[in-house]
C-alpha cells in the first residue's frame, strides 16, 4: 500500500464545549431514551447552532402531508414493487444524525443497518463540504478542477500499489458495469463467473450476473454468458473445515474454467463481493479468494472485487475487504459509503487495463461522476474516517459486538452462527441446530419487534434467516449493549412462545 499524503481537513467543525447533543445530555442513555423512560426531544448541532427545525420536539412542520396521506401518495406515485421497510406500519423518517433517525413526531430510532450513512446520517463534517462547494461550482469532470484530482490521489493511496486509475461514477450499479464492460474489453471475452446469493446492482446485466436477483419470482436466472458457483459459507456450505474449504470452494471455479475451455471458450472475469453481505453475510475461509484469483488469473480471466457494501474499513482489521486474504483485484468497485450518502461511486483498476479501454477508441464520459461536489463530499468522508479512526473503532467494537452475540448462542437455540469482520456482522438464526433448519418466519419476527423498540435491523441471506448489522461507523459501545439486550428479551419471548 502507498504511504499516504498529508491528510487534509475539507471542512472544520468545532462545536461549543457547553452546548450538548442527543448522545451526550445527562438525562438520557445513549440510545435516545431518557431515564425515566420519556423520549426527550432530539437535539443535535448543526455549525456551532441548535436545530432550528426542531419545534415543540416534532417535526410534524416539516411535513406538507400527514403520514398517512403520505403512504396513500406513495402506493399511488411510486412504482408498486419499489420496497418500503415495515410495509403494514412503515416508518416517516424526517432527520438523520449520525447512529440515529427521527420520525416526524420526533421520535429517535437506533439505526443498525445504513451502511450507506458510513460515518453517520449528516456527519457536520460532509453536510458543510457540501454546501461549501454547492456554492461555488457543480459541473462534469472535462473541465480541470483541482479537488476532483485531490481526491483521487488521496483515495488510490489507499489500495495496493497496483492499482493506479480511477474511474468516477454514480452508483454502485454503475460501478460494476463499467467493471464488466472493462474487463470484457481487455480479455475479449464474454463469460462471467459469479457467486451464490451475490448482489451487484439493479441493471439488467448485473441482474442476470447477480443471483440474489436473479434467482427470485420473475428474476429470469442467469444470463446465458454468467456461471454462479456456490458461496463458500462454511456454516451451511458443502465444506465446513476452515483449514481445507477455502481450496475445496475455489474448486467450483476452476470446474467452470475448464468446462469453458472444452467448449472452446474463455473466461472474461470472476465478480464477487469481498465479504458477501446479500448472501447472508458470509465471511469467506482462509485461502479462498487466493486460490480463486489464480485459477481465474491462469485462465486469462481478471478478478473484480466488489467492494461497493464492505469497503472503506469497515471490517475493521484493514482498510479494504479484499486486504482480508491478502489478495490484489485487477478491478475494484466501490459506492454507497463513499459519499456517505451523496451519489457518488468509483472504479479502480490497473495500468494496463485503463490502457486497454483508452485503446478501443472509445472515450468514457459520465455527466455527474467525479464532479467538484461529489468530490469534495467524497474527501470529507475519507477526512472523517482517518481523523475519527473509524477503521480501528469498527474492528474494536465488531469484536466487542460478535462477543456479546456470541454469548446469546450459548443462551438461545434459534441462535445458530455469529460470523462476521468488523462492523458487518450476522446472526444467523435457525429452529435446529442439527439439520439447520432456517428460522426464517422467526427472523421477520425479530425485525418486527426490534421496530417496535426503535431499533431497525433487517434479514440478508437466501433463505431471510440472517439478521445483518451494518451501522453506521460512529455506532457505539452503549448501542451495541442496548441492541444486544433487546435481542435477548425478544429472543427469549419467541422461544418461548414456539417451544424452541
Amino acid at each position: 500500500m502507498r504511504a499516504t499524503k498529508r491528510q487534509r481537513t475539507a471542512c472544520e467543525y468545532a462545536p461549543s464545549k457547553s452546548a450538548r447533543t442527543v448522545d451526550d445530555r445527562s438525562t438520557s442513555s445513549d440510545d435516545g431514551i431518557g431515564a425515566d423512560g420519556e423520549i426527550p426531544s432530539p437535539v443535535w448541532l448543526v455549525g456551532e447552532a441548535i436545530d432550528p427545525s426542531l419545534k415543540n420536539g416534532t417535526y410534524h412542520h416539516l411535513e406538507t402531508q400527514s403520514k398517512s396521506e403520505t403512504i396513500r401518495k406513495r402506493r399511488r406515485l411510486l412504482g408498486p414493487n419499489c420496497p418500503i421497510f415495515f410495509a403494514d406500519n412503515p416508518l416517516k423518517i424526517v432527520r438523520g444524525h449520525m447512529q440515529y433517525l427521527y420520525e416526524e413526531n420526533g421520535t429517535p430510532v437506533l439505526d443498525c443497518i445504513n451502511n450507506v450513512c458510513h460515518v453517520g446520517h449528516c456527519h457536520p463534517e460532509v453536510v458543510q463540504a457540501g454546501q461549501r462547494q454547492m456554492g461555488l461550482l457543480s459541473t462534469n469532470n472535462r473541465y480541470l478542477h483541482d479537488a476532483v484530482l485531490d481526491y483521487a490521489e488521496d483515495l488510490l493511496s489507499t489500495f495496493p500499489s497496483k492499482l493506479t486509475r480511477m474511474f468516477f461514477v454514480n452508483s454502485g450499479t454503475e460501478a460494476n458495469e463499467l467493471a464488466l464492460w472493462l474487463a470484457r474489453i481487455f480479455t475479449r471475452q464474454e463469460d462471467v463467473i459469479s457467486l451464490k446469493g451475490g448482489y451487484h446492482g439493479h441493471s439488467k446485466l448485473l441482474v442476470e450476473v447477480g443471483s440474489h436477483k436473479h434467482d427470485k419470482p420473475g428474476g429470469g436466472g442467469p444470463g446465458s454468458f454468467c456461471h454462479v458457483v456456490e458461496c463458500p459459507d462454511v456454516y451451511r456450505g458443502r465444506f465446513r473445515d476452515e483449514d481445507t474449504a477455502g481450496v475445496q470452494y475455489a474448486s467450483a471455479v476452476k470446474e467452470v474454467i475448464d468446462e469453458l475451455q472444452q467448449k472452446g471458450k474463455g473466461l472474461c472475469a470472476y465478480l464477487a463481493e469481498s465479504v458477501p453481505s446479500c448472501g447472508g453475510q458470509i465471511v469467506p475461509p482462509r485461502g479462498y479468494f487466493e486460490n480463486v484469483y489464480k485459477h481465474v488469473r491462469e485462465a486469462g480471466g481478471v478478478c473484480i472485487a466488489d467492494e461497493v457494501q464492505v469497503g472503506f474499513g469497515r471490517v475493521g482489521s484493514h482498510f479494504w475487504g479484499f486486504e482480508i486474504q491478502g489478495v490484489v483485484p485487477d478491478i475494484v468497485t466501490i459506492g454507497k459509503p463513499m459519499g456517505n450518502g451523496h451519489p457518488v461511486a468509483a472504479v479502480v483498476t490497473t495500468e494496463k487495463i485503463a490502457q486497454a479501454f483508452a485503446s478501443s477508441g472509445i472515450s468514457y464520459f459520465n455527466t455527474y461522476g467525479g464532479n467538484p461536489v461529489s468530490a469534495t463530499i467524497a474527501q470529507a468522508v475519507l477526512d472523517v474516517i482517518r481523523r475519527e479512526d473509524l477503521q480501528s473503532h469498527a474492528l474494536k467494537l465488531g469484536k466487542y459486538l460478535m462477543g456479546e452475540l456470541r454469548k446469546l448462542k450459548e443462551k438461545h437455540p434459534l441462535v445458530g452462527d455469529v460470523r462476521g469482520a468488523g462492523l458487518m456482522v450476522g446472526v444467523e438464526l435457525v429452529t435446529d441446530r442439527e439439520t439447520l433448519e432456517p428460522a426464517k418466519k422467526e427472523a421477520h419476527e425479530v425485525i418486527s419487534e426490534m421496530k417496535s423498540r426503535r431499533i431497525l435491523l433487517s434479514v440478508e441471506g437466501p433463505l431471510e434467516n440472517v439478521i445483518k448489522f451494518k451501522p453506521p461507523m460512529c455506532f457505539s459501545e452503549e448501542n451495541a449493549d442496548k441492541l444486544v439486550a433487546t435481542l435477548d428479551e425478544i429472543l427469549s419471548n419467541i422461544e418461548g412462545g414456539v417451544g424452541v
